[in-house]
């Protein structure tokens, strides 16, 4: 059954650190709609600015607040082995369902060493846990066959995070994992169809954050099998694919849009990202008024 996890943001204060009021907030507007799942901490997160005690407190702060509403995943990967291993295991007696963990960034690694840091971690934790893949952050990418060498290895390495330019590598994943129940998720929203194409079971994809309500219908009508309302639902998705590419942080963008959605926030972001983009934020937010107006339009 396809699904749609929102990779949330974090709401900071002017001094940088979570502002739990406002993270309140999000949650409140994400919940009005039937979301599969919320990632916390993940990229669209701005989890690096945060110390190892800061991310257990506001996971905890998460897990209390949404109390069992939605599926939780908990984004733990950090350049500290010690640190990911901690907090991976954290997670599991605060409710999250599994931890999605980014290999270690800054430090090129061989397909070898790939394996060797994710079976070491799994062995170690006392859950299921996903493999974060994202190439353009760890500076390296989980290629199919180790993927397959460490679900192999280890039955609680249930699922993967794909966050690359090419989905061909997601097929790939697919193929070496295929018939196994291995969860194979899409990070970019516009790769979601090719996801399901290929044997995977949807997108963790940062667009739900702005637009819930189309995701929540497009997942909903690819359940129904009403496809000419997938495809048109499905474009929708692609025309905001830019905001990606425009400004400085995506996260940023993402929390203006949903100040524009009617979320009482202050959409602060991480240094240096912090600096509005008045021409970026100018050209999305039009973007946004049209794909809204589409979807409108589709109702009547």
């Amino acid at each position: 059954m396809p699904k749609i996890i929102v990779p949330v943001v974090t709401v900071f204060d002017r001094n940088g650190k979570p502002d739990h009021e406002a993270n309140k907030k999000v949650i409140d507007f994400l919940l009005r709609y039937p979301l599969d799942g919320i990632l916390v901490l993940g990229s669209t997160g701005e989890f690096t600015e945060l110390s190892a005690a800061e991310k257990r407190d506001f996971l905890q702060f998460y897990a209390d607040y949404v109390n069992g509403r939605t599926a939780l995943y908990a984004g733990t990967g950090s350049l500290n082995f010690h640190d990911t291993l901690e907090l991976s295991n954290a997670v599991y007696a605060m409710g999250y369902r599994a931890p999605l963990v980014i290999g270690p960034y800054y430090y090129g690694l061989d397909q070898e060493h790939i394996f060797t840091y994710y079976d070491t971690l799994a062995r170690q934790l006392k859950g299921d846990m996903y493999i974060y893949n994202y190439p353009a952050r760890s500076g390296h990418s989980v290629s199919a066959d180790t993927v397959r060498r460490l679900a192999s290895a280890n039955r609680n390495i249930v699922g993967m995070k794909d966050t690359v330019n090419e989905p061909g590598h997601t097929n790939s994943v697919c193929r070496a994992m295929e018939g196994t129940g291995f969860q194979v998720y899409s990070g970019f929203d516009d790769q979601f169809l090719y996801n399901l194409a290929a044997g995977g079971c949807g997108s963790i994809g940062g667009l739900a954050n702005v637009v819930p309500d189309i995701w929540c219908d497009l997942i909903r009508s690819v359940r129904e099998k009403r496809f000419d309302r997938v495809i048109a639902l499905a474009r929708l998705l692609h025309r905001l694919m830019p905001i990606y590419d425009m400004g400085s942080s995506c996260s940023l963008l993402f929390k203006k849009l949903m100040v524009v959605r009617g979320v009482d926030i202050a959409p602060n972001a991480i240094f240096p990202f912090n600096e509005s983009d008045d021409r970026a934020f100018a050209a999305v937010r039009g973007l946004l008024a049209d794909v809204l107006a589409a979807y409108a339009a589709m109702e009547k």
